[in-house]
Parts: structure tokens; C-alpha cells; sequence
């Protein structure tokens, strides 16, 4: 799916708690693709990144995947088309969370 443009479905927008865990702000927008399952049976979830407002929804390109190495589920991490990030950059916006888990970042190839 790397390099792919899918539409995401935001149901965590930046600003909002998380449902289970409170203290957890989300500090960018967060949600999920529609119509494709993750590996925990769930539609599969998204990180949007450079959009700093909150969305309902959002298209754009798949430019990284978050395999997680402890978990049963990846992260896709989209943003718009032509804009690009590090890994590096691309942790320092998902730690929030991703801070709880072993990972690795892949990167779509570039153009």
C-alpha cells in the first residue's frame, strides 16, 4: 500500500482524548482506512500527518508504514500528496502512541 492514495476516515481528531485512556491526547489527526481490515480484525488505522487542523476525513498518500513488532496490527501514515517525512519526523508526531510499542518505520520509495 505503500505510495497508495486512500481516504481516511477520521474518528480521533487532533485535540480529542482517546475513549479508554484520557490522559491520551492526540496531537494530530488519527482514524481509518475504510473497507480494509488490520491485523486486529479491525478497519485498518491511520496517522495523517501535516494537517493541523481537525478533519472529518482526509485524501491522501500512504508514504510510511509503522510495523509494529509487539503488536498484531501496523499503522499507516498518509499525508498529502507530494509532501514527504523522515522517519524521524514521522516518530516525533506518532510517539504519543507509539511510544508504548516496539516498531519500525518503512518509508515509501522516493520518486
Amino acid at each position: 500500500m505503500l505510495g497508495k492514495t486512500v481516504t481516511i476516515t477520521i474518528d480521533r481528531p487532533l485535540g480529542s482524548r482517546h475513549p479508554r485512556y484520557p490522559d491520551l491526547l492526540y496531537p494530530i489527526n488519527y482514524g481509518y482506512i475504510a473497507g480494509i481490515m488490520g491485523g486486529d480484525g479491525e478497519e485498518q488505522d491511520a496517522y495523517l500527518l501535516g494537517v493541523s487542523e481537525p478533519v472529518k476525513a482526509f485524501t491522501g498518500k500512504v508514504i510510511a508504514i509503522i510495523h509494529r513488532t509487539d503488536d498484531v496490527e501496523d499503522k499507516w501514515v498518509v499525508c498529502l500528496e507530494g509532501q514527504t517525512f523522515t522517519k524521524e519526523e514521522i516518530l516525533a508526531q506518532v510517539h504519543f502512541q507509539e511510544q508504548y510499542f516496539q516498531s519500525e518505520i518503512v518509508l515509501a520509495p522516493s520518486e
